[in-house]
């Protein structure tokens, strides 16, 4: 077994669609970024990708790279599973954390853990999202961002 860390952050932007595991939520801005800017699926891509030392998601897919503009990162994060794949191991358990004070993901997160377990292609049993605030402290809390911490374990298959 091998474990990874992944951590993403993206600034929030009227006009963006609000994208998190995959779930487009309501809200009045969203994470802007090359792709899709689901801070999460790049998370949980990081902590994959790390645990099989096979880099990170803009050495994959970089943001100067054209073709991946406005990508869902829900395909990104496929990919990655698929690498780890052909390294010969599947993912055994993910365990993330938003951090975003509105809009609030707690009625969105069986969703989001359900979307994220069917690309990681792992069991809901297997998947662990939380939804944090931070009482309005930081770039997090005072709405102008989003962050995602995720920590994959992965087991050869």
């Amino acid at each position: 077994m091998r474990v990874g860390h992944g951590f993403d952050a993206h600034r929030l932007e009227t006009g963006r669609a609000f994208i998190v595991g995959g779930v487009e939520i309501p809200h009045d801005r969203g994470p802007a970024g090359h792709s899709d800017g689901d801070a999460l699926a790049h998370a949980i891509s990081d902590a994959i990708l790390g645990a099989c030392a096979l880099g990170d998601l803009g050495t994959h897919f970089p943001s100067n790279d054209e073709r991946y503009r406005n990508a869902n990162s829900m395909y990104l994060l496929a990919a990655c599973v698929q690498m780890i794949a052909d390294a010969g191991y599947a993912v055994a358990n993910l365990d993330a954390t938003v951090i975003v004070q509105r809009p609030v993901l707690a009625p969105h997160i069986p969703a989001i853990r359900a979307a994220i377990a069917g690309v990681v292609g792992a069991d809901l049993a297997q998947v662990s999202i939380k939804a944090k605030t931070t009482d309005g402290m930081g770039f997090t809390g005072d709405g102008s961002g989003i962050a995602a911490h995720a920590v994959a374990l992965i087991e050869e298959r």
